[in-house]
């Protein structure tokens, strides 16, 4: 990957015009935009096709087990497969930012030779492209969901927006705190992914956590995914009734919390991490 010079305005007064931090961080972005993207969709012959056939198969898969175990009424306001695609496309887009995040900074670590790659850009890098793609595959189930007859479309497309960039953000800011951490101490990675399968019961993804006993939801309210979910799928429909306690102020609490603490631990820990 070509990475681009930094020139102070010192160094050749002729020269051209030193560019600012901001413009050589663009460059950086972009470049590793490039690399990650490509790796991520031609590394595999069938890279594409898995990408958008893995989260259908997944959804199938999902739908099969809940109707044979409860049947579909159990919703109140809103089709099971909808209210499901949106809950397991909200989820995975945390779940991919908080898992690729974590690798981010070890595969990259050739790229920290240069003095312009700072060890958050990885993770920013492919915290933005899994979410793009994962934006590209979800507009790919709404429109083939308007094609089979399924109400995929968002009853107010601009709450709905803004709860998909909120999770995005979730996802990010779990991406960044956990990329130091699980670089410094490896377990913190195998950790992570065994509790992702809880995760997944947890937040509300499947089974509505409201018929939850009452002790026990006040508990799993903590977790802040599945505020983002709840409100995600409001705006999909609009007469949803979320789960008790589902608060929006929460969730950009945990948001910018994390990303802060996430940029803080990558300035302390630079020099750690780019020796590893």
């Amino acid at each position: 990957m070509s990475l681009p010079s930094y020139h102070s305005a010192g160094d050749n007064k002729s020269g051209p015009k030193a560019r600012s931090a901001w413009a050589v961080t663009r460059s950086v972005w972009y470049a590793m935009f490039v690399r990650e993207a490509v790796g991520r969709t031609m590394a595999d012959r069938m890279g594409w096709f898995w990408m958008i056939a893995e989260p259908i198969a997944l959804v199938a898969i999902m739908v099969f087990i809940r109707s044979f175990v409860r049947g579909d009424m159990l919703i109140t306001n809103a089709e099971f497969i909808p209210w499901l695609i949106a809950g397991l496309m909200g989820f995975h887009l945390v779940r991919e930012g908080m898992i690729r995040g974590m690798g981010a900074v070890n595969a990259n670590q050739a790229l920290f030779t240069y003095r312009q790659v700072q060890t958050s850009d990885p993770v920013i890098v492919r915290n933005f492209l899994e979410g793009m793609l994962r934006t590209f595959v979800f507009l790919l189930f709404i429109a083939g969901g308007l094609l089979l007859g399924i109400p995929l479309a968002p009853d107010d497309a601009l709450f709905a927006l803004f709860s998909w960039l909120s999770l995005w953000s979730l996802g990010l800011g779990l991406g960044l705190t956990l990329s130091v951490l699980a670089t410094l101490v490896e377990e913190v990675e195998r950790i992570v992914k065994i509790i992702s399968l809880p995760l997944l019961i947890t937040s509300g993804v499947i089974f509505p956590i409201n018929h939850m006993p009452h002790w026990l939801l006040e508990y799993l309210m903590w977790n802040p995914i599945p505020h983002g979910l709840e409100l995600l799928r409001l705006g999909f429909f609009e007469s949803y009734h979320v789960v008790k306690g589902t608060s929006l102020l929460y969730l950009w609490f945990f948001i910018l919390s994390l990303n802060a603490l996430g940029l803080m631990l990558h300035i302390r820990f630079s020099h750690k991490l780019k020796a590893k």
